[in-house]
């Protein structure tokens, strides 16, 4: 075999012909075009809901359902007040800030600073909402808290 591109084929059993159904009784597909006799699937115009099973209850509707999501609740971009350790004393920590340094990700409805950990800097924080204990230790570290709308 030559490697020039005159010789080039694929390889036995790559290339598959498609089954072409319905065109004549010589094809062996011909006349019912595999769907068998009779029955729902062997009509034109067939087409099936999802999770249909025959007329048995579907399993989405078997299964007891439970919970509640509320539509209107706001999704909040969390941080601690340990993650504001790495900024110098004297920042002005706004949300464009914070999504620029990479500290949050997304900011769909704001930010939501928590009090988990410690905080040594003197920081003055403008976010969505805030903790109680967040506040509290921003402020007992000598820093200001602003609520941005």
């Amino acid at each position: 075999m030559s490697l020039e591109l005159h010789g080039l084929k694929p390889a036995k059993g790559a290339n598959k012909k498609r089954k072409r159904v319905g065109r004549g009784p010589g094809s062996g597909h011909g006349k019912t075009a595999t769907r068998g006799e009779k029955g729902q699937k062997s009509r034109s115009g067939f087409s099936q809901k999802p999770g249909f099973e025959g007329g048995q209850m579907p399993l989405h509707r078997r299964i007891p359902k439970h919970g509640f999501t509320n539509k209107f609740a706001k999704e909040y971009a969390v941080l601690n007040v340990r993650q504001l350790n790495d900024f110098e004393d004297g920042t002005e920590i706004t949300p464009e800030l914070l999504t620029q340094k990479g500290l949050v990700k997304k900011v769909k409805d704001g930010i939501r600073i928590l009090g988990e950990g410690e905080l040594s800097r003197k920081l003055t924080v403008r976010a969505h909402h805030f903790s109680e204990s967040a506040k509290q230790k921003i402020e007992q570290a000598g820093g200001s808290v602003e609520v941005v709308s």
